[in-house]
């Protein structure tokens, strides 16, 4: 069958690139070419299914279909079939934007943007989630509603829709020309017939406190967590520039979101981390994955033959106050292979040494410091024993910030090499800072005191031998409390 051909086809394209040292080896990638935004996340008889936006022709952005894997333990991927692709003439004629699933009285069903112009799109499967029929009455919602239309430029998708109190919710994302992004709410009774509500809440594009929020913004997502609500939105700025994910906490009247708390989801340079979406597992947990730019130039993506990658699958919980907490997914520890652990120790003023026997691309790192004196204290990745590529981990206490330096990351040109900072949030007992880094050959990924915050850079090296992990202290003394290494077995 055409399907059984596509898997064939997808298992030489994961093959051919396996070999490729940019290329991750436990974070989902598409078998080839591009992949953005993750999709349609959804546990469905206990299989987790990842739906992703997907260029089969060539790894830019372009021609979106749908792409389809799906999980018994979100660590593993299987790939399926093309879920959606656009139908010449269709809505969907410029792409299948992005969307969420949804689980309609037992028949899955598919909200997704058609383009262009952008319309919400809907389509049912069977119970099998790999054939998907486009419904007769498209687009469900044909446009922006009346009293933004003029002023949005057609900037209208992304649709989340949920179920509560015996209707459909729907998020979708929007703009108003010189005001800023909002998210506009619909309601409906059986996911065909939609009926807007108005804007839940509204950016300033004038206004950089606590940060800018651009002036569209994209992927709006809903998470209930009782006593306390929260919105995670994808900010972007003109000329379609990506910012990055942003959260307001608060509460939700069912029409108006109230905010208490803004702040940024997963730092990095602008757009390294975006457009996620998240899903209520059946055990109640809120999975999230974000999508992973690369930091490369275009022509490198193509010359590569791929580009884009998924973040972890991560958990999502609110803190008493209100804050989201963003962490890798308990599973992911199945992975763990060979260990290393280090006592700690104080690492004297100068400190910058290779730990002996550690080295790998595809790691785990959990490291707890006490900065004592120190100005800077940190975690050398990817080094190479000449010392001429290495990427620095640092920890910066009195500035209260975690920086990825990427100045020496790679002999190669054409690279991002931009500071990737973090704020630390509340430090623990005796100012203990705890990183949990994972190293997946081009990616990087901190979690920092708990999740509370986190940065995400791409690294590039060009040495075959750049796989040394080093440890330094400046500016003052510091104390190493503990360090635990381990390598991770590919998801492949």
């Amino acid at each position: 069958t055409s399907s059984d051909a596509q898997l064939v086809y997808a298992r030489s394209l994961r093959q051919s690139l396996a070999s490729d040292p940019h290329r991750p080896a436990y974070h989902f990638t598409a078998p080839a070419n591009w992949l953005n935004d993750p999709n349609g996340l959804i546990q469905w008889r206990g299989q987790y299914h990842l739906f992703y936006q997907y260029n089969p022709n060539g790894a830019y952005h372009g021609t979106i279909h749908w792409g389809h894997a799906v999980s018994g333990d979100l660590v593993h991927w299987t790939d399926m079939p093309v879920a959606l692709s656009p139908t010449p003439d269709g809505h969907d004629a410029a792409g299948c934007w992005s969307g969420c699933a949804v689980d309609n009285m037992g028949t899955p069903t598919l909200l997704y943007t058609g383009v262009y112009p952008q319309v919400v799109c809907l389509a049912t499967s069977d119970d099998d989630l790999v054939t998907w029929r486009k419904h007769p009455r498209d687009p469900v919602i044909d446009g922006p509603p009346a009293e933004i239309r003029d002023a949005c430029g057609g900037h209208f998708r992304d649709p989340f829709v949920w179920r509560s109190d015996g209707k459909w919710s729907m998020l979708i994302g929007a703009k108003v020309e010189g005001s800023g992004g909002l998210v506009l709410l619909y309601q409906s009774e059986d996911l065909l017939q939609w009926t807007y509500v108005g804007p839940v809440i509204r950016g300033d594009v004038a206004s950089p406190d606590p940060f800018w929020t651009g002036t569209m913004w994209e992927c709006p997502n809903f998470l209930d967590f009782g006593r306390r609500q929260a919105l995670i939105i994808s900010a972007q700025a003109t000329h379609a520039d990506l910012l990055y994910p942003f959260y307001a906490s608060g509460q939700f009247d069912g029409a108006r979101f109230s905010t208490e708390i803004q702040s940024i989801l997963v730092n990095g340079v602008p757009g390294y981390f975006y457009a996620p979406q998240v899903m209520r597992a059946d055990d109640g947990r809120y999975l999230m994955w974000g999508w992973l730019r690369e930091g490369r130039s275009e022509r490198a993506c193509i010359d590569a033959g791929w580009a884009g990658a998924m973040s972890l699958p991560l958990e999502v919980s609110m803190e008493l106050d209100g804050r989201l907490c963003v962490e890798p997914a308990q599973e992911l520890a199945s992975l763990r292979s060979q260990h290393w652990s280090f006592a700690g120790r104080l690492l004297a003023d100068g400190t910058d040494e290779f730990l002996p026997d550690v080295s790998g691309d595809a790691l785990e790192i959990v490291a707890q410091f006490e900065a004592l004196s120190a100005g800077e204290v940190g975690l050398k990745l990817r080094a190479s024993p000449d010392g001429r590529e290495y990427t620095r981990l640092i920890v910066q206490p009195t500035q209260h910030q975690v920086i990825i330096k990427r100045d020496n990351t790679s002999l190669l040109g054409d690279l991002d090499r931009d500071l990737c900072t973090a704020p630390i949030p509340a430090q623990g007992a005796n100012g203990t800072i705890t990183l949990r880094i994972f190293l997946d050959r081009s990616v990087l990924e901190v979690f920092v005191n708990g999740g509370l915050s986190s940065v995400v850079a791409r690294i590039y090296p060009s040495l075959p031998e750049s796989l040394g992990v080093g440890l330094f202290s400046r500016g003052g003394s510091a104390r190493l409390k503990s360090l635990d290494i381990w390598s991770l077995a590919s998801i492949w």
